[in-house]
């Protein structure tokens, strides 16, 4: 397997494994056949830091539309909704990950995976490879190191 890239985050660096695709929302899909498996990138953990509660708003078998509301997270810095990165079928959640998120944290690549889909067929993918996820990492790191700044003045 080829080394992963990775991103400087001030002090910290995230690492992204090539063999992945990324979405603009800062999750990782796995292809798997004709499946996806998705979790969270380095880069949103890191930002996260210790994620303790996830929520889903809709069952496995639901057909999505992209950036469609799935539910939602909690973590030490931060509670968010949580959107689909793709059209198409919820397949199944990670049922350890919902009852015991720390392998978010501890393995976001392996056992900390979200869940599955099988995207639509033929729809133009909006996942980007490891080296675009970087570029447009680079692109708001600037906006959101002023966020995390402001955040932390509060």
């Amino acid at each position: 397997m080829s080394e992963p890239l990775t991103f400087e985050m001030g002090k910290f660096v995230a690492e992204f494994p090539v063999d992945r695709l990324y979405a603009k929302n800062h999750m990782w899909a796995e292809p798997r056949g004709e499946l996806l498996r998705f979790g969270f990138s380095a880069y949103a953990v890191r930002l996260l830091q210790d994620v303790y509660f996830l929520d889903w708003s809709i069952d496995a078998g639901t057909d999505l539309k992209e950036k469609q509301e799935i539910g939602s997270i909690e973590s030490k810095k931060a509670e968010s909704s949580l959107y689909s990165p793709v059209a198409g079928r919820l397949l199944e959640f990670n049922q350890e990950i919902l009852s015991d998120p720390s392998s978010i944290n501890v393995d976001k690549y392996g056992a900390g995976w979200i869940f599955e889909m099988q995207p639509v067929p033929g729809l133009a993918s909006p996942l980007l490879t490891a080296q675009q996820y970087l570029e447009h990492l680079a692109a708001v790191w600037e906006v959101t190191q002023r966020t995390i700044k402001g955040q932390m003045n509060e």
